[in-house]
């Protein structure tokens, strides 16, 4: 442990994994965001920090599995001259799961007043804690696996994994409460949660879309959204520099 610790390389291969993951993080944050808050808000937090404590727990978890998530590349059968593995399964069936909920999201948001009352019931707390679990399945074994292919020491691994959690629950209270607020940026992250889970089934079947792409137009699109809010902001502020200034009579 003494010679991780003074080996520069060792720091190089912490810091870069920890951006990484972090990265990766980002849409397993604003999915959990959108999921809690559907509960009340005396919850939500509790339900967010528990839910990126078991992200990190089960990517601990997986890494210390590595022989399994080895053998999850190998194939079991194949589609359409598609060899899948047991990893493909898991990206296809997270794939299938993140367009269901998304497209219901999406639904509910369009139905405004009405698709709210329509809903029966407000979620159980279980059952927004099973969602959370379902999907840090996917996007931990999607980040595992970069993590396997960049470093050789178990360690570095674990120690990249807890400190972007850390970070990720430093901002991740903030990125809920804007998210909820803006109900654009709302409709926006789940559009881009739709377009991952089509990301993630095409990889399921080896077809690999470079994730540079995706994040790309995603800091690109929320860029012109931040444009749009402070934009509406100065709509509903005007302020007519031209009009002369009117001392108050009495």
């Amino acid at each position: 442990m003494l010679e991780l610790l003074s080996d520069p390389q060792a720091w190089i291969a912490f810091l870069t994994l920890t951006a990484l993951e972090l990265v990766l993080g980002i849409d397993n944050v604003i999915f959990i965001s959108i999921l809690v808050d559907k509960l009340p808000a005396a919850r939500r937090e509790f339900a967010r920090k528990l839910g990126l404590f078991l992200a990190m727990f089960m990517r601990i978890g997986l890494l210390l599995l590595l022989s399994w998530i080895v053998g999850l590349t190998a194939p079991l059968f194949t589609v359409m001259s598609n060899a899948i593995s047991g990893r493909d399964l898991i990206l296809i069936v997270g794939g299938l799961f993140l367009i269901w909920k998304s497209t219901g999201e999406i639904h509910q948001l369009l139905e405004g007043q009405e698709g709210h009352a329509s809903s029966a019931v407000a979620p159980l707390f279980s059952a927004i804690i099973l969602q959370i679990i379902i999907i840090d399945l996917v996007f931990s074994l999607d980040s595992i696996i970069t993590a396997v292919g960049m470093v050789d020491r178990v360690e570095i691994m674990i120690a990249a994994v807890i400190a972007s959690v850390a970070l990720m629950m430093l901002f991740a209270a903030a990125i809920g409460r804007f998210v909820s607020a803006h109900p654009t940026i709302k409709m926006l992250a789940l559009s881009f949660l739709f377009v991952i889970g089509v990301v993630l089934i095409a990889d399921g079947f080896n077809h690999h879309v470079p994730k540079g792409y995706v994040y790309f137009a995603m800091a690109f699109s929320v860029g012109v959204e931040m444009l749009n809010i402070r934009m509406r902001k100065k709509s509903a502020n005007p302020v007519d520099l031209h009009e002369p200034y009117k001392p108050d009579q009495k």
